[in-house]
């Protein structure tokens, strides 16, 4: 019991800040005509996921990280990415007038969509490197593997849970204003975010 409920509390803790994953899955929850048609957001996020905690937990993305080139082109390539993101989420419309709704973006734009602010932010990576892949040091053999797939069907469990949520507070917020201060209060912790990785990238 001990590392599934570590897994359990470490991954919520991890999982629960509002960020820019989060924020996209609940988006397609709430903007696609049906919940099915947002899996394609909600299967990458859960993927990608998936992928980092495994390199975390098996120490591979301990020796990516050994090599100070691929850490320092991940946090310039991360900051540009959060300045870029945080602009586009603050200029987002969502507001419906007249028959005029949230365009919804194809599976493909999805994928591409949900694998990129899965992969390319550095302050997650970090966090799931730094985190769970130090804390699973303290397990070995099966254990070690109780406390991975704990962290990772928790994240797969957020991820459905907020496609949920999204969906039925689309149907309640048919203005779109809900959404609106979602998105700018996201925009404003993801430019935090990417004054960090600056700040970690030059002074550190």
């Amino acid at each position: 019991m001990e590392p599934f409920l570590h897994g359990l509390i470490l991954a919520f803790g991890l999982i629960l800040p509002l960020g820019v994953q989060n924020v996209f899955v609940f988006n397609q929850g709430a903007t696609q005509k049906t919940f099915i048609k947002a899996l394609p957001a909600i299967l990458t996020a859960g993927v990608c996921d998936t992928l980092l905690i495994s390199m975390a937990v098996t120490g591979v993305s301990l020796l990516v990280f050994g090599f100070d080139l691929l850490r320092n082109l991940l946090l310039v390539g991360g900051f540009v990415f959060m300045l870029y993101m945080g602009w586009t989420m603050w200029k987002s419309k969502t507001t419906v007038t007249g028959n005029h709704v949230p365009r919804s973006l194809s599976p493909k734009r999805q994928i591409v969509f949900a694998a990129t602010v899965s992969l390319l932010n550095p302050h997650a990576i970090m966090d799931t490197i730094g985190v769970i892949g130090t804390s699973s040091l303290t397990y070995t053999g099966f254990e070690k593997w109780i406390f991975a797939i704990t962290c990772i069907c928790v994240s797969w469990l957020w991820f459905f849970g907020l496609a949920v949520v999204g969906k039925q507070i689309g149907k309640i917020d048919t203005k779109g204003q809900f959404l609106l201060r979602i998105n700018q209060i996201s925009a404003i912790i993801i430019w935090g975010i990417a004054l960090y990785i600056g700040y970690t990238f030059f002074f550190s």
